[in-house]
């Protein structure tokens, strides 16, 4: 709830907390772990298509940093259509649709009355079926199989399994 509040606290438009966040909250759950698995970073992105460049985010990486000491990683969705080699997108939801997997293209904010609304432009049921699916709406089968490798997360969740295999 502490990241929720500081990347609240922001006000950044169209924002959520994504991939790991939530992903690996549900499959600790999956797996009865007693303490959540630590992130490698945590994904805040957001939409705002007005201030795009990389400096912006870096400095919103530092005041998250300064207000609560965790490996953020900050990213405008309204450019990465270009690192990605997509059309524009139109939101954030829509930047997650071109994500690799689909328990990764999982967010969670706050509203302004404190309550967490999830963001899961491709849906929740694949996440708490403990499978690793491949984006249907953008696939990208050799990104896939790289991520399944290089992040051992079979490795670490042992029951997950790959949808399809």
């Amino acid at each position: 709830m502490a990241a929720l509040e500081a990347a609240r606290d922001l006000a950044l438009p169209d924002w959520c907390l994504a991939a790991g966040f939530v992903r690996n909250l549900v499959w600790d759950r999956l797996h009865d772990f007693s303490a959540p698995t630590p992130l490698n970073d945590l994904d805040l992105i957001y939409f705002e298509p007005a201030v795009t460049n990389a400096a912006r985010d870096r400095e919103l990486q530092a005041r998250l940093g300064e207000s609560l000491a965790l490996p953020w990683s900050v990213k405008n969705q309204a450019r990465m259509h270009e690192r990605n080699h997509d059309a524009s997108y139109r939101s954030t939801a829509d930047a997650m649709r071109h994500w690799v997997e689909v328990e990764t293209a999982i967010g969670a904010r706050l509203d302004a009355k404190g309550r967490v609304v999830l963001v899961a432009p491709l849906g929740l049921e694949p996440l708490f079926a403990g499978t690793i699916t491949l984006n249907p709406e953008r696939p990208r089968p050799r990104a896939f199989r790289h991520r399944l490798e290089a992040k051992g997360w079979q490795q670490t969740w042992p029951r997950l399994r790959v949808a399809g295999d």
